[in-house]
C-alpha cells in the first residue's frame, strides 16, 4: 500500500470544488477512505487549509470540514530535523521544503501528491499529480 503526503492545493481543489481538478482530488481521498492508500498531511497544510477556507466560510464550518478530513487522513510531524533539512535544502519555497522533509522523514510515506510538481523537483520522494496517482491504481 502506498502512503502519500497530500499537498494543500489538492485538498483545496476538493474542498471548494475547483473544476476540473476536484474530480481527481476526490478520487485521491476515496483511495484513502477505502484504505487503498494512506493519506497524510502536515500541520502546516491544516493551517493553510484553515486560513484559505476561513475567507469563504465560518470558523465552525471550516473546523467541521477539517475534522471530517482528519477521519480519512493522518497528520505527520514536522520536527527540528525536518526544519533544518528544509533550511539547508535547494527548495525555492520554504513551505514546500517543510512538507517534503516531514514526508521524507516519515517511514511510510513514499510519494507526494500535488498539482505543483515543479515545486518538488528536489524531492527524493516520488511526486505525482492527482491524476497520475489515481492512474497508478488502474
Amino acid at each position: 500500500m502506498k502512503a502519500i503526503l497530500i499537498d494543500t492545493d489538492v485538498l483545496m481543489d476538493l474542498l471548494i470544488d475547483r473544476k476540473p481538478f476536484s474530480e481527481h482530488s476526490a478520487e485521491v481521498l476515496r483511495l484513502c477512505e477505502t484504505q487503498k492508500t494512506n493519506g497524510y498531511v502536515t500541520p502546516v497544510i491544516i493551517s493553510n487549509l484553515y486560513y484559505l477556507l476561513r475567507k469563504i466560510a465560518s470558523h465552525q464550518k471550516v473546523l467541521t470540514h477539517l475534522k471530517k478530513l482528519l477521519e480519512v487522513i493522518d497528520v505527520v510531524k514536522i520536527d527540528k530535523k525536518s526544519v533544518l533539512l528544509a533550511i539547508d535544502s535547494e527548495f525555492k519555497d520554504f513551505e514546500d521544503a517543510l512538507q517534503n522533509f516531514a514526508a521524507q522523514e516519515h517511514p511510510k510515506i513514499q510519494a507526494i501528491v500535488t498539482r505543483n510538481i515543479k515545486d518538488y523537483k528536489h524531492s527524493n520522494l516520488a511526486v505525482f499529480t492527482p491524476l497520475e496517482f489515481c492512474k497508478s491504481f488502474s
